[in-house]
């Protein structure tokens, strides 16, 4: 494993509140904007109470000076910097389940998009997420932000190379499909109902064409208006709650096979 650094700021209520449900963390501390109320803040106080989290007040003025930001709502959480697994780990996390969900975002660099699909992700059941290491955001406080507290419950790996990732994925019996809009088959045509990757590539460009090479098929999402394109997170939720009606029965599954 390994640390970007030794603390980080988590701000926004409820990112605090999901660090302080989540068991495998700690906080260092809590601050709380000088009389805020309300019941979230009430349940902040008896979650931290109940794990022996420190809490202090401070004014909306001195909360805008430690996170540089204004958009903190009132709640700031210390904790540990994020610890990043290895693919080998990630992978040992998820081998004895039937039928892991796994994303893996090919040099996403807004931070509001790789907040809000890991927030997709974790809701969806996936179980963990890959970030390559360079031309990629990691896991910055606006990203657990806009995650809304999801990134506290998904397992990150940070790989170098997402070629080569894609292939040890595929050699632990993943089928890995990559979202793409010149994709052969619609997204709905692809059985998920296996261990299965979804790449989705970076804002713009889309998923670079090494990586495109390596998955076993590429999907599109049909678009019928004049727009070429959607956001990433939006692509990546309309395909993750695909995978999940797939898997819990409640739609008509495609006849195609896998690949």
């Amino acid at each position: 494993m390994s640390l970007a650094a030794s603390t980080d700021l988590l701000y926004g209520v409820h990112p605090v509140l999901e660090a302080l449900r989540a068991k495998h963390l700690a906080l260092h501390r809590v601050y709380l904007q000088e009389g805020r109320r309300g019941r979230a803040v009430e349940e902040i106080l008896r979650l931290a109470k109940a794990r022996h989290v420190p809490v202090a007040f401070e004014a909306r003025q001195d909360l805008d000076r430690r996170t540089g930001s204004r958009r903190h709502q009132g709640a700031v959480g210390v904790a540990p910097a994020k610890v990043y697994l290895s693919l080998d780990e990630l992978l040992e996390t998820v081998r004895r389940l039937d039928s892991p969900l796994l994303l893996v975002l090919d040099g996403i660099e807004d931070p509001h998009n790789v907040g809000a699909i890991v927030r997709t992700a974790e809701a969806a059941g996936a179980q963990g997420v890959l970030l390559p290491t360079r031309r990629a955001v990691g896991l910055t406080a606006t990203v657990a932000r806009a995650s809304a507290g999801a990134i506290e419950h998904l397992p990150v790996a940070r790989v170098v190379n997402v070629a080569q990732a894609v292939e040890r994925l595929k050699a632990e019996n993943f089928w890995v499909y990559g979202l793409d809009a010149k994709g052969t088959r619609r997204y709905w045509d692809v059985d998920y109902r296996g261990p299965v990757a979804l790449v989705v590539g970076g804002e713009g460009r889309g998923i670079r064409p090494l990586v495109a090479s390596r998955c076993d098929g590429l999907v599109r999402i049909p678009l019928q208006g004049k727009v070429q394109s959607l956001n990433a997170s939006v692509a990546a939720a309309v395909v993750l709650y695909e995978v999940l009606k797939q898997r819990v029965g409640t739609g008509p599954v495609s006849s195609a096979a896998p690949g």
